[in-house]
């Protein structure tokens, strides 16, 4: 089940009640875990630019798609790297403003991915 995301604030988003103060991925099965930022720093120095590496620890088989939240602003974006992997894997990758990412989120349907950035 795809849990309901609330809203956001800059520095937090609300899932099913539940606030949180950190960027947040959400699994296929609905379970909302804290994102592994260390990943892109580790690559670029900045959780700005999400690795490929990243998107490998994220993605699952079973995706049809994946929707990323790239902050209340929007600066965060996706490495090439990553871009090309998600292509190859057919899965496709929508990229807004945190809170119109999270719009989409509670509209999608199927097995969804999610990426949400709670800052910039």
């Amino acid at each position: 089940m795809r849990p309901k995301i609330d809203d956001t604030w800059f520095g937090s988003i609300t899932v099913e009640g539940q606030r949180y103060e950190h960027d947040i991925i959400i699994r296929l099965s609905g379970k909302v875990r804290k994102r592994d930022k260390a990943l892109s720093k580790a690559v670029y120095g900045t959780s700005h630019i999400i690795s490929l590496a990243e998107i490998e620890d994220l993605y699952r088989k079973k995706a049809t798609r994946l929707i990323i939240g790239t902050g209340q602003s929007g600066q965060v974006r996706l490495s090439q790297e990553a871009a090309e992997f998600l292509k190859a894997q057919g899965c496709p990758v929508d990229l807004y403003p945190t809170p119109i990412a999270i719009q989409r989120w509670n509209e999608a349907e199927g097995a969804v991915l999610g990426l949400f950035h709670v800052t910039c």
